[in-house]
């Protein structure tokens, strides 16, 4: 692995484990153990590591989420693929790198943001068409707007100031609010389907 892959790897492993701001370049080096002085030669500031890292995670993110789209079985399918998928992400992560992300660095949060509103918002219209074409959606449903309601209802999820982290668990907040856009969107036929994928869930 080439040295820069190597610390934004080490990085990551810190931030997700400790948050972003309270994370120095020294303890990256020390992590690492390498000089502070090579983590200059690649990177200027903490910042262009930060923002390295999210340019890295929404390549593998967009990957991961191609993937998923071709391998589901139906629109509901897909959800629940994709919904399992980002539970293993927030279990891996400090959900204080999400305040300080947007708080302290703001050029990886614009980025998040940018990804979130065009890569996700086509990938949810596209899975409600999907769901309508196959009757599992209501065909009543305002693509666009249901599209734009489910990105924001993630990121309210990671707010702290809605879920403080003393008195609610992200992966909990996040499934619920799943569970209530499903319900909220699905015909009957839909339920079943949805019922029957959070049965063999349960079961597992």
């Amino acid at each position: 692995m080439e040295t820069k892959d190597r610390i934004v790897l080490g990085a990551r492993e810190l931030f997700f484990k400790y948050g972003i701001k309270s994370i120095t370049m020294d303890d990256i080096a020390k992590h690492l153990g390498i000089s502070k002085k090579t983590i200059y030669q690649f990177f200027d500031d903490k910042d262009q590591i930060v923002l390295s890292l999210m340019n890295q995670t929404l390549i593998i993110n967009q990957s991961n989420f191609d993937a998923i789209s071709k391998s589901a079985k139906d629109p509901i399918h897909e959800i629940v693929l994709t919904a399992e998928h980002m539970r293993n992400i927030f279990t891996q992560i400090n959900p204080i790198v999400f305040s300080d992300m947007k708080k302290y660095y703001p050029e990886a949060w614009i980025q998040f943001r940018q990804f979130k509103e065009k890569c996700i918002f086509e990938m949810i219209v596209t899975n409600l068409e999907k769901g309508i074409k196959v009757g599992l959606y209501r065909n009543t449903i305002d693509l666009k707007i249901l599209a734009k309601f489910r990105i924001e209802q993630v990121e309210m999820a990671m707010d702290h100031n809605i879920f403080p982290l003393d008195k609610f668990n992200l992966t909990k907040v996040q499934v619920e609010l799943l569970d209530h856009f499903l319900r909220g969107i699905c015909t009957l036929k839909g339920h079943k389907l949805m019922n029957k994928y959070q049965q063999i869930t349960e079961e597992e």
